[in-house]
């Protein structure tokens, strides 16, 4: 297993089903980016590019994914930043760092789809929630 220092962007439509080392394949259409591991060990990572997971900052030929990559389901349980197309390593984390973080995420994800949900709920829409829930706390209160 060789670890990479740095990665190449590649646009493409649709994700490949072979991933070549050292390229990561952005697929703006489907709002996904995918990559073999930077470690060496072949596990495939796909980051889904929208709110609430990882998001995609291009520079000129440069790319930069953010929040870091750890591959915490992955035997190798690298952990690394992809910041203008190279890689920048970090420090692994324990059992308890893994699983506070995975809460985390998880909070971070759940925020992220209520603000898309009350964004696509237009004005009367969130109306109609805010009638529900004061109609929730009122007969929680009798």
């Amino acid at each position: 297993m060789n670890k990479i220092d740095s990665i190449r962007p590649e646009f493409v439509d649709r994700l490949p089903r072979i991933l070549e080392n050292g390229v990561v394949y952005i697929s703006q259409k489907y709002a996904t980016a995918a990559h073999n591991c930077c470690c060496g060990c072949g596990t495939k990572i796909v980051t889904p590019l929208k709110p609430g997971r990882w998001r995609l900052e291009t520079q000129g030929e440069s790319i930069s994914i953010y929040p870091s990559i750890g591959n915490w389901s992955a035997g190798c349980q690298s952990h690394y930043w992809i910041r203008g197309n190279r890689i920048d390593w970090a420090l692994g984390f324990t059992p308890a760092q893994i699983a506070a973080n995975r809460t985390s995420d998880q909070r971070v994800r759940q925020q992220a789809h209520a603000d898309r949900y009350r964004s696509e709920r237009g004005f009367w829409g969130r109306r109609w929630d805010a009638i529900k829930g004061l109609w929730r706390a009122l007969t929680s209160w009798l």
